[in-house]
């Protein structure tokens, strides 16, 4: 075992170390070679050593490096060293971090990083807080508790007795809600289409003035950080007249949640702190392994009553909080260790130092992009950047060949009608040679497709 671990740590080194010098993006021939992991299982045994040298050989060429610096698709962080190194060892402990008698340390980091999360994001310090593997699943919980709370108003167990002849609930969201709010939703039997959406402005906000009538059986879906603009729906507003109505209030704040971190750009979430539920990524702007994210809810009780699983004999629980009675599933790894190695390693000032170095690279790739005399779409509050560089067919070539040419790494999008480049600044090793590097290979090829 110690060899081998010793042989994994060695072969994993070497992937980091080189991938700054490889293309971002696999080659034809690496991804094809994958079928060679296939075929029929094998009847005996294979060594450990032989099937990890296999598996770095033919898997390590077939990864897109979105641990390293020029990686801008979706919204994707790197890992920080410490966290992937306590990603590892937490691995070995392998915990089941289901309740404290199954793993004390598990349990007790999370509790800390409680702490510190609603600490860093300025959210009520009473709050119940779940871990859990994505913002599906922290919109999934978060969305599951204002059901539990709403219909609990009407006399309705919506966890004992279903949906079934329940009152009903209103669910109204932004016209730029994402899909994973409505996937929540369709998991939650609240229905994707059934939601109201209000009209957003040009930046993707949801307009406070064009809010229907709300009332006490209405969840109101905002967002702190939409995905292709970086903008946030006007929280302190909203907020404000939901809780006038008796409404619940959702936040959708993925990745732009983590700005409250920083004093230059917690203005934009004036007003977040004041709703009722809220859904964090942490293997997004937080840099940590996947897969990981946070669940919120202002009053635990919500939390732990729509997730309970109730009790067994032998599931003894202690008078502390019990994880598994905080999120969807049970039995689970210890996720919270790496975020813990996380925050501990950036402290408060590193944390913020990153997230407001990737928020002013995305500055720099709309300046240079736009010097160039291309597009840029959207006002660069945050990490995010869209870029238009022509006509939707010149567009389109442009990121294809820049996908193709393994520099970097961006997606496309349609943004009010115009198709476009997407940039996410959102990785702890982006330097700002990177993103000069990053920025001159787009710049020569939208060039080129334009005179070719």
């Amino acid at each position: 075992m110690e060899e081998l671990l010793s042989e994994t740590a060695a072969r994993a080194a070497r992937y980091i170390r080189e991938i700054n010098d490889r293309p971002v993006v696999p080659s034809a021939e690496s991804i094809a070679r994958l079928s060679s992991l296939g075929g029929p299982l094998p009847e005996g045994p294979t060594a450990p050593a032989e099937l990890l040298a296999l598996l770095d050989e033919v898997g390590s060429p077939a990864t897109v490096t979105t641990t390293g610096g020029r990686y801008f698709g979706f919204v994707i962080g790197g890992t920080l060293p410490a966290a992937l190194a306590a990603n590892w060892l937490a691995g070995a402990w392998d915990q089941n971090a289901a309740m404290r008698v199954m793993s004390p340390v598990a349990t007790k980091i999370e509790d800390i990083v409680s702490e510190w999360t609603l600490d860093l994001l300025g959210l009520p310090t009473s709050s119940g807080v779940g871990f859990v593997t994505c913002t599906t699943m922290a919109n999934f919980s978060g969305l599951a508790s204002a059901r539990s709370a709403l219909l609990q108003r009407s006399g309705w167990n919506v966890e004992e007795d279903g949906l079934f002849e329940a009152p009903p609930v209103r669910v109204v969201v932004g016209e730029e809600v994402h899909v994973s709010l409505l996937k929540a939703l369709s998991m939650l039997g609240l229905g994707r289409s059934r939601v109201i959406t209000v009209p957003a402005d040009g930046q993707g906000r949801m307009r406070a003035d064009a809010m229907p009538a709300l009332d006490d059986h209405t969840i109101v879906c905002i967002q702190a950080g939409n995905v292709n603009t970086g903008a946030f729906d006007p929280a302190k507003e909203i907020c404000a007249r939901a809780h006038d109505a008796g409404a619940w209030v959702h936040v959708d704040g993925a990745f732009g949640l983590w700005g409250a971190v920083s004093p230059l750009y917690a203005p934009l979430l004036e007003g977040v702190s004041a709703a009722d539920s809220w859904a964090i990524d942490c293997h997004k702007w937080l840099n940590v392994p996947y897969d990981s994210g946070i669940v919120v809810v202002r009053e635990p009780e919500h939390l732990r009553r729509a997730l309970s699983a109730g009790s067994a004999a032998y599931l003894a629980q202690s008078a502390g909080r019990e994880p598994w009675q905080y999120t969807p599933d049970s039995s689970r790894r210890a996720r919270g260790i790496e975020l813990w190695a996380a925050m501990r390693s950036l402290g408060r000032s590193g944390l913020r130092d990153m997230i407001e170095r990737n928020c002013r690279q995305a500055r720099l790739f709309a300046e240079s992009l736009r010097a160039a005399g291309f597009t840029i779409l959207n006002d660069v509050v945050l990490n995010q950047v869209l870029v238009s560089f022509g006509s939707p067919e010149e567009t389109r070539r442009v990121i294809a060949e820049i996908q193709a040419d393994g520099t970097c790494w961006c997606g496309g999008t349609v943004w009010h009608g115009h198709t476009a480049m997407r940039i996410s600044v959102s990785c702890w090793a982006t330097t700002d040679e990177d993103v000069e590097r990053s920025a001159a290979a787009m710049i020569r090829i939208a060039k080129s497709v334009r005179t070719g």
